[in-house]
């Protein structure tokens, strides 16, 4: 069952028989996320969970043993186990998600979303049942480059420095400034909320309750700004450890207002 928020400027929904993903979020009577494709990567927005990003060759090690995760076909699984898995609806805001055979701990996400006049605030909590297990946690929204009016999309994100990834999207435990950009790139911002502008229609600024941002500018058609908990294969460097009774929380916040077409941000 669908989750629908909707006020005078804005509706959401969010499906959660497809991986608890924003499939539809309009504003001012403007979609603003990439529609429904084949690809359950590449479309709406929706939660990474209990990782965010590649994981190296599937494989990471947690009080004293080894673990292998995901599909043997796949050198570096990418963002966690529950973003094609159906979620179930446990209160009028709220969707739930166990994390499935891949994942070897008893855990699961929860998601709380909340629309309040030009605000729409989302939740993402990672839970343990009965043991503890690392993680990190994002959320990857695919903003279109072109509304139906107005003009071409902008960002503006300040950044002090960005995590060095290699040629497969994995850090290489390198920092450096981050004025040069790649168009793949995972920034550390704190206090810095982007913000994106669709000239003559909207700005949006998106916060987030972490430091870390994945910004994805390849696409001709979309462009990915996503708040992480940490930067990519964090299960192999520093992940938060879940414990039963202690969630990882993620909370991501999006408000808008009409932009005026003068170019300030």
């Amino acid at each position: 069952m669908d989750l629908v928020l909707q006020n005078a400027a804005c509706r959401m929904r969010v499906s959660a028989a497809q991986g608890g993903r924003i499939a539809s979020l309009e504003v001012f009577g403007e979609e603003l996320l990439v529609g429904a494709n084949a690809d359950p990567l590449a479309w709406g927005s929706y939660p990474l969970a209990p990782w965010a990003g590649r994981l190296r060759d599937g494989r990471f090690r947690f009080d004293g043993r080894d673990y292998r995760i995901g599909p043997t076909d796949t050198r570096h699984p990418l963002h966690g186990t529950v973003l094609a898995r159906p979620w179930e609806r446990v209160a009028p805001d709220t969707l739930q998600c166990g994390f499935g055979p891949d994942w070897p701990f008893d855990g699961f996400a929860r998601q709380r979303f909340a629309l309040a006049g030009n605000t729409l605030s989302m939740q993402l909590e990672l839970h343990a049942r009965t043991a503890s297990y690392p993680a990190s946690a994002g959320f990857h929204p695919w903003f279109r480059r072109r509304l139906d009016r107005g003009g071409a999309l902008e960002l503006h994100c300040d950044a002090s420095t960005r995590a060095v990834l290699d040629a497969d999207g994995l850090p290489t435990g390198e920092l450096a400034p981050a004025t040069a950009r790649t168009g793949d790139d995972c920034l550390y911002a704190p206090g810095n909320d982007p913000c994106l502008r669709w000239p003559g229609v909207l700005r949006l600024r998106i916060g987030s309750s972490h430091p870390w941002w994945v910004v994805y500018e390849r696409p001709a058609h979309a462009l990915c700004v996503e708040p992480w908990t940490a930067p990519p294969d964090a299960l192999n460097a520093r992940p938060v450890i879940v414990r039963p009774g202690a969630p990882l929380v993620l909370a991501m916040r999006l408000a808008w207002e009409s932009d005026d077409g003068d170019g300030s941000a």
